[in-house]
Formats: C-alpha cells, sequence, structure tokens
C-alpha cells in the first residue's frame, strides 16, 4: 500500500517588464543583437495577420513569389493554424513540411498534440506521434510523455496504458512524469488502489515520486474527505524531505472546507508560513471560493484585501471568484465595480470574465449595459456561449432596444453561432408587441441568423 512502501523513499494577468536600466553597453549589446536576428518576411506579416483563414493564402503567395520557407516559416504557420483550430490546413502544412525535407523541432509536434488534445482530437495525436521520425526529428521521452497525458485527458486511459507499456519497444525509460500521468489517469477514474499500485511500481523501478505525485494523491483524498490519510501522506512527505508546496496545503483547505472546518482551513494558512512555504493565490482562493458558495461574500471580500495587505496580487481567477458570487447574489453592480476595479489594477479580464459578467447583467434585467461588457469582451477576441447571447437579444428586445439585438445578432452569424427554438420563440412574442409590423420585424430578425 502507498504508505507503506513511501517508507521507503530516500531524500530527493500583467507581463514582466524588466526595469529600464540606463547602461550603453545594454544599448549597444541589444543593438548588435538585433542586427543579428534575420526578419523573415512572411513570418512577420504572418503576425499581422487578424483572419487566421488567410494565413495559409499568405503562405502560398510567397511560394510562388519564390520564396523559401525554411521551418520558422512552417512552424509560425503551423502554430497559427493549430491555435484557431483549422487541422485540415494544419495536415496540408504538414505534408508539404515533410516533402521539403524540413529538419525540426520536437516542441512544435508537442505543442501540436496539445491543441489536437484541446479539441479532443487524440487519434490525430497519437498518428502524429508515430510519424515524427519521417519530419527530420527524433522523438524524446519529452514527446512520449507529452503523448501519454493528451491520451490521458481526453480520457483515453487504455491507450495511454497501452503506449506506457510499450514504451521499452520505443526506446523510453519512463521517468517520473511518465509515472504522473498514469497516476492522474487513474485518480480521474477513481481507481486510487490502483493509482497506489502504480505508486508502488515506481519505488520498484527507482523512479522518485515528486512533490507533484504527493499532491495528486492527497487531492484526491482530500475530494473523498480521506483527511486523516491525506494529512499522514502529508507527514510522510515532510519526513522524506519532499517539502510540500502551495498546492499541497490548497488540497488540505479544500478537504478541510468540504468538512465545513473553514477556521481550521484558514489556520492551515499560518501552518504553512510556519513550514517555510509562503501562502500564495491558490490558497487564498480556496478561501474565497468557500466564503461565497456559502454567501459569506463580505468575508470573501476581507480576504481580497487581506492578500493585498500580504502584497499578493490578486490575479484573473481570484476575482472571477468574487464576481461570480455576487452574480448569482444578484449583485451585478457590485460585480461591475469589481470588474472596474481590476482593470485599473492591471488585471485583464479573461473570457469566464465576461461571461459570468453579461449573464449577471442579464439576470437583473440591465441588458444596455450587458450590450457593452459584449462589446468589451469581443474587441477583446472573446466570445459569449450560445444561451448568453440569446439571453442577451431577447432582453434586449424586451426592453425595446431592436437596433441591439440586431447588433447581437449579427455577431451571433459572423461566429456560427444559433439562436434557440425556445430563444426564436421569445423574440416572436416581443414582435408582436412591437409597433413596425410584426412579419417585418421577424424577417429582419431572421435575415441575421440565416
Amino acid at each position: 500500500m502507498i504508505f507503506r512502501a513511501a517508507k521507503t523513499i530516500n531524500r530527493n494577468a500583467n507581463r514582466f517588464h524588466p526595469h529600464h536600466v540606463n547602461n550603453p553597453q545594454s544599448k549597444t549589446a541589444s543593438s548588435n543583437l538585433h542586427k543579428r536576428r534575420k526578419v523573415i518576411p512572411f513570418v512577420a506579416e504572418l503576425k499581422q495577420l487578424q483572419d487566421p483563414k488567410q494565413a495559409l493564402s499568405l503562405f502560398n503567395d510567397y511560394t510562388q513569389r519564390s520564396f523559401k520557407h525554411h521551418y520558422p516559416s512552417y512552424a509560425a504557420l503551423l502554430y497559427k493554424l493549430a491555435r484557431s483550430r483549422s487541422f485540415h490546413d494544419v495536415e496540408t502544412v504538414l505534408d508539404r513540411m515533410q516533402r521539403s525535407n524540413t529538419h525540426c523541432k520536437e516542441s512544435l509536434f508537442i505543442a501540436l498534440f496539445q491543441h489536437f488534445g484541446k479539441s479532443n482530437l487524440p487519434e490525430k495525436a497519437t498518428e502524429l506521434f508515430h510519424r515524427m521520425n519521417k519530419f527530420n526529428c527524433s522523438r524524446t521521452l519529452q514527446s512520449f510523455n507529452a503523448i501519454l497525458n493528451v491520451l490521458v485527458d481526453c480520457d483515453r486511459f487504455e491507450e495511454a496504458h497501452d503506449v506506457f507499456l510499450r514504451s521499452r519497444d520505443m526506446g523510453f525509460r519512463p521517468n517520473t512524469v511518465s509515472f504522473n500521468v498514469m497516476i492522474k489517469g487513474l485518480l480521474g477514474k477513481g481507481e486510487f488502489g490502483k493509482a497506489c499500485n502504480v505508486f508502488d511500481e515506481m519505488l520498484q523501478r527507482k523512479v522518485q515520486p515528486s512533490v507533484v505525485t504527493y499532491n495528486s494523491l492527497i487531492g484526491f483524498l482530500c475530494r473523498k474527505g480521506d483527511l486523516d490519510n491525506a494529512m499522514a501522506l502529508l507527514e510522510d512527505m515532510n519526513k522524506k524531505k519532499k517539502y510540500a508546496n502551495a498546492v499541497t496545503y490548497a488540497h488540505l483547505m479544500e478537504g478541510l472546507c468540504y468538512m465545513e472546518k473553514f477556521d481550521e482551513a484558514k489556520k492551515l494558512l499560518f501552518d504553512m508560513a510556519y513550514r517555510g512555504c509562503k501562502p500564495r493565490l491558490v490558497n487564498f482562493s480556496v478561501l474565497m471560493n468557500d466564503l461565497g458558495r456559502r454567501g459569506r461574500i463580505e468575508e470573501a471580500k476581507s480576504v481580497l484585501h487581506e492578500m493585498k495587505k500580504r502584497r499578493i496580487k490578486p490575479d484573473v481567477v481570484v476575482y472571477n471568484i468574487l464576481i461570480n458570487y455576487l452574480c448569482k447574489e444578484g449583485r451585478a453592480a457590485e460585480a461591475y465595480k469589481m470588474l472596474v476595479e481590476m482593470q485599473i489594477g492591471g488585471c485583464e479580464p479573461n473570457a469566464v470574465t465576461y461571461r459570468i459578467m453579461v449573464g449577471g447583467l442579464c439576470k437583473v434585467g440591465d441588458y444596455e449595459l450587458g450590450l457593452s461588457i459584449l462589446n468589451a469582451m469581443l474587441i477583446s477576441g472573446h466570445c459569449l456561449r450560445r444561451e448568453t447571447f440569446s439571453c442577451l437579444v431577447v432582453g434586449l428586445l424586451s426592453s425595446g432596444n431592436v437596433d441591439g439585438a440586431c447588433f447581437v445578432l449579427e455577431e451571433m452569424k459572423k461566429r456560427s453561432v444559433e439562436l434557440d427554438m425556445e430563444s426564436w420563440e421569445t423574440i416572436v412574442k416581443c414582435a408582436c408587441g412591437e409597433d413596425k409590423g410584426v412579419s417585418e420585424l421577424i424577417t429582419e430578425l431572421a435575415s441575421l441568423s440565416i
């Protein structure tokens, strides 16, 4: 069992800008470095493209002008296409790159694996993994671990296990990361006993578990409410000098909160500091989330103030917790103030922030402000979910803002987002109450969704 086996373990949202230094020598060095860097016209122009659909056309235009594409061109294009999920074009470019006999870097393929995985296309990732040697690129343990992780994250554990078992045939010796991925997969399936067996196998193969290994197991135990064994595992970590980090304590704090022991969870902040582990954002987030879940918003705000007193800068996740619970409580105006506060503090909202905020404003009937937030969201390159779009359209129509509703429908059409039947029924009812002809209004709105 894990605790017995563990006794045998041996010791084991703002960008950072460097301070400007007024140093003539550093300026000269920087200037020389810039001169040495060869600007590739295609890559420079590709970076300026707003529409990823034009990327492959640009590549072809340069080819027709007798421009010789090398690895940087192919890599930049593939990254662009993969991020936009244009996987058909990705395959086209990969085929061309293979035929060109270009020497490639392993990091490119790992990135493509991850993009395939995010789009739930693990079979594409696996196929590319087996093709890597055809691109003048050697596979290492790093790409092996990457494909294992994609399969596990896509709920293809059996396939991942098969790849893991064939590691020796492929010339790989699984390391700590490999075993951590397999343990994560088993815990995701709820198979704690089998995860412990993998842990024991690590020890038998003399592969040292890491803090990540322990965190996976502790996190599982805490989610199941088994705090006694989780704490025992923490003590074992400390004895073996694999000191717990902020994530370890966050798992324990979540377990205590789950058991309605908030005060004990908060006390862990002091315990971890005493043990030499500085509290991080994740620890405060756990406390704020628990307070918000129980409707204790003001106390959650006080945790935010405590963070600032400790000079721990809140990130978008922290603000999203507060904005979410304020919106759930129908306090959208306060949530909006929180949104403004985070932006003034230099923390940029993400897609989740905008979605929560627009949904919260729709809930209290403030559709005009919701429309303004939508504008900001679209400018930032984010997009609402269909249900939030629908709610906003219906709300704007109900409040008499037909132009606003049509604008939202136009944006939905651009993004191939369709209204559901229930929303259309509501729109028809709204149209029946308008001064302009019912058929005229319905025709105008329907034309925007076709």
